[in-house]
């Protein structure tokens, strides 16, 4: 990270409140709520807000390294954030700066509602709808146009933070103009906004990747996010490669945890009938290597990714497209090996392998999947769009 100031506090979040509740965290599903408190106290969750709105002004690179150091330790909270630093830029983006505000003053955590039943992980493609709503104030022969209000309706099937976070950045069909979906921050006391489900996931336990429904739900034109219709344009700009890469940082640090922790168990673990620890054994040894290969492997995609993305290179959007991919599929075959090289210890409930393996399976099927990610890289290469037909 950029400054000391910023991995010093972020050290002292994870030890005093991160590290310590992360197994409570998963073995409940909970919301990590003092976690992501003490973030907030610390200026984290403010860290990529610009300066003159009192954030930290910090860029992608010190939100990776934050994730990372947080996904090595509580997935949950890692996946918080990663979804609080993504709505932020696409705040950032529009302009919003009263929300901006709230967030550098540190009790703003906001979230992604792009995911919907009916179109699942295509998050491109959203069905629900907006509809303006006349100013029922207006005069009634008034020739003026109403300012009115919006009327949202759509039923989200993953939605991290769900009931926890201050507002939503959310999507849906546009109001009058053309394109595939508009944006819009919704706040989390708008009337007909509900958590429609609960979470009880595999991994990534705590973090509310629960259903939402917006039935009814009222928010003024000013809440829109750019320009209607120009919501998938601000998403692809602004958003994915923020998700893309730090989704992947994510996974570069659970790796890197899983290295830690086999080298650990090689260590302390004795054969007592051969006279010797596991770390003494080749096999053993042979698996941590390549453990410890692809956490560094990955760690390297993600830097140059960001590298690629800080100068503007003409190979930045093709690395943005194959850093998750590459770190997720890294993750969970990492987790396979650390828990054959940790046997029985690691099989069991209280094993942070355990955990791990389990958290490191959520990247793979989170919007844009690995398969889809696939397809875009594919495209990409061949010249093609990456949505829409290619016919």
């Amino acid at each position: 990270m950029s400054s000391q100031p910023v991995q010093d506090a972020l050290a002292r979040v994870i030890e005093d409140v991160v590290a310590p509740g992360a197994a409570h965290v998963d073995a409940s599903g909970e919301f990590p709520g003092k976690q992501i408190d003490a973030l907030a106290r610390a200026g984290l969750l403010a860290l990529t807000v610009p300066a003159e709105y009192g954030g930290g002004g910090g860029g992608l690179r010190d939100a990776a390294e934050v994730v990372r150091e947080l996904g090595a330790v509580c997935g949950s909270t890692a996946m918080i954030v990663t979804m609080h630093y993504s709505a932020t830029a696409a705040i950032a983006a529009a302009g919003d700066k009263e929300t901006l505000a709230a967030i550098a003053a540190g009790h703003h955590l906001s979230t992604l509602a792009f995911s919907e039943t009916g179109s699942r992980s295509h998050f491109w493609a959203p069905l629900g709808t907006a509809t303006a709503e006349p100013d029922s104030t207006a005069e009634p022969d008034s020739t003026a146009e109403p300012d009115g209000t919006v009327r949202l309706d759509a039923s989200k099937s993953w939605v991290t933070s769900a009931g926890h976070a201050d507002s939503y950045v959310w999507s849906s069909l546009p109001l009058d103009a053309d394109g595939p979906m508009t944006l819009w921050l919704v706040p989390a006391d708008a009337a007909g906004l509900s958590v429609s489900g609960a979470f009880d996931g595999l991994g990534l336990r705590g973090n509310a990747s629960a259903p939402m429904t917006a039935d009814g739900v009222h928010v003024p034109r000013t809440a829109m996010l750019g320009a209607d219709g120009g919501g998938l344009d601000l998403a692809l700009a602004a958003v994915l490669p923020v998700f893309l890469i730090c989704s992947a940082s994510m996974s570069a640090g659970l790796t890197r945890r899983l290295a830690d922790e086999t080298a650990a168990h090689l260590q302390r673990t004795q054969l007592r009938h051969l006279g010797q620890s596991l770390a003494q054994q080749v096999q053993p040894r042979a698996e941590l290597a390549r453990l410890r290969i692809e956490a560094d492997r990955t760690w390297a995609l993600v830097s140059e990714t960001l590298t690629a993305a800080e100068a503007g290179r003409a190979d930045a959007q093709l690395l943005v497209l194959e850093v998750k991919a590459a770190a997720s599929e890294a993750a969970a075959d990492a987790a396979d090996l650390a828990l054959r090289a940790g046997g029985g210890a690691a099989f069991r409930k209280e094993s942070v392998v355990e955990r791990l393996f389990r958290d490191s399976r959520a990247a793979r099927v989170m919007a844009p999947t690995t398969d889809a990610l696939y397809d875009f890289i594919g495209r990409a290469l061949c010249g093609l769009p990456l949505l829409g037909d290619v016919a």
